[in-house]
């Protein structure tokens, strides 16, 4: 049985995990990511990387899945938004800290593949993964591979604009999509309307603690599946978003489905069905060719630590 430690490097966590090569994880942890020092990033990983491989006899290398922009060797980060990384040779410092041969992945191509290999696109060769978490993330598998770009950075889907001069973006450009269709994008929406129409948005301020900063996520859903016709309408505003940006992609790169992951998807039917419905009225051409599947990812939280040590295995340099 072949192991392999996959770690999932995020702006709030770093969870690892040891895999095999089912795409079973045997052990998992977690720490609280430093975002703001990159020797400190790198002393986390190395930490947790050692900890499992001290647990487990044969781990034969390591998949690092971060945000961020990774180059064409799969060795350097060159920009992540919401980390103190910026062209950090990430692959070299936890080499030496680790002692094991060490892959580093785009986090949301990490989940693509994740997905890909061992959950919802399974049977598919051309598939689109998008995450509506914090932000958006995107992976491309075409042909049953994974699609990186020219230099590295493909993929970035929630970094095309949708609105000229629109909402600020952490990226530093303005109007991105992930501004519109995200787990934040829901929030927003929510507290804007407990502020504006607080009469309305009643079961959500509640929720909330009777403030707009304290609706997050987690309350927007529970009122959606309540019945909340506030909360109903937050999910709808961004599910048009999400749509209209799903029938964007499809129009350039056509796949066969779409795999929808990330927090925001916890929501299920609340999120998937008024999504499919905007995808279906936005899509160029339709009602005159094939559309493709929208599902929701099957691995959860685990995606990217699956897939980047399945990459760690299968894919290496």
């Amino acid at each position: 049985m072949a192991l392999t430690i996959g770690v999932d490097v995020g702006g709030t966590k770093v969870a690892a995990g040891v895999v095999d090569d089912g795409g079973r994880i045997l052990e998992q942890v977690r720490r609280p990511t430093p975002s703001t020092d990159p020797q400190e990033i790198a002393d986390v990983i190395a930490e947790v990387v050692d900890l499992l491989k001290g647990k487990f006899e044969g781990v034969r290398a390591v998949g690092l899945g971060t945000a961020g922009f990774v180059d064409q060797t799969r060795s350097t980060v060159l920009f992540a938004p919401n980390l103190a990384w910026r062209d950090e040779p990430i692959k070299e410092k936890v080499e030496n800290l680790v002692g094991l041969p060490v892959v580093v992945e785009n986090d949301g191509n990490a989940t693509a593949w994740g997905e890909a290999r061992y959950g919802a696109g399974r049977g598919h060769d051309f598939i689109v993964l998008v995450t509506l978490g914090t932000g958006i993330g995107g992976g491309i598998i075409f042909n049953g591979e994974l699609y990186r770009g020219r230099f590295g950075i493909g993929a970035e889907v929630g970094h095309f604009r949708v609105v000229p001069d629109g909402r600020r973006c952490g990226c530093g450009n303005r109007g991105c999509w992930e501004q519109y269709a995200s787990g934040n994008a829901l929030v927003h929406e929510a507290r804007e309307l407990a502020r504006v129409a607080p009469a309305m948005a009643g079961r959500l301020l509640e929720l909330g603690g009777g403030t707009p900063e304290g609706i997050s996520g987690p309350e927007i859903t529970q009122a959606a599946r309540e019945g909340d016709k506030a909360a109903l309408e937050c999910f709808r505003t961004v599910a048009r978003w999400a749509g209209q940006g799903l029938a964007d992609l499809s129009a350039i790169l056509d796949p066969g489905a779409f795999i929808i992951g990330g927090g925001l998807s916890d929501a299920g039917d609340l999120l998937l069905d008024p999504t499919r419905e905007a995808f279906q009225n936005a899509l160029t051409g339709r009602g005159h060719r094939p559309l493709p599947e929208i599902r929701i990812a099957e691995l959860g939280s685990a995606a990217g630590i699956v897939g980047a040590a399945d990459l760690a295995r299968t894919d290496p340099l």
